[in-house]
């Protein structure tokens, strides 16, 4: 669910001040956009919004939520907004977002 890789080295390219600063903004911007998604989608913007949430997710290491936005993003090209599985991404979001948290507590990206 989580590339603890990723998220190491993260921390080690922009330093451990840095990021501690830097991951409450990326939970906050995808917060505002999940949340948007759970008062219901607009299918208009939906390629943009999980886009946006792809990016933020690959930098994060949200493996599993970076691989269903792709997918619903390209659903979304091709016209087919309303066959993406917004509650799995909606679902997967919650359990990553909580896997990086309490994986972060117990030094998993040390």
């Amino acid at each position: 669910m989580i590339d603890w890789e990723r998220v190491s080295t993260l921390r080690a390219e922009i330093g451990e001040e840095d990021f501690e600063e830097i991951v409450p903004i990326f939970i906050e911007e995808v917060t505002e956009i999940i949340d948007s998604l759970r008062d219901g989608p607009d299918l208009s913007r939906l390629e943009e919004d999980l886009h946006a949430l792809k990016g933020s997710a690959l930098n994060l290491g949200f493996t599993e939520f970076s691989t269903l936005c792709h997918k619903g993003e390209a659903l979304s090209a091709k016209g087919k907004a309303a066959e993406v599985d917004v509650p799995a991404i909606l679902a997967s979001f919650d359990a990553s977002k909580a896997a990086f948290t309490s994986g972060l507590a117990d030094g998993q990206a040390a």
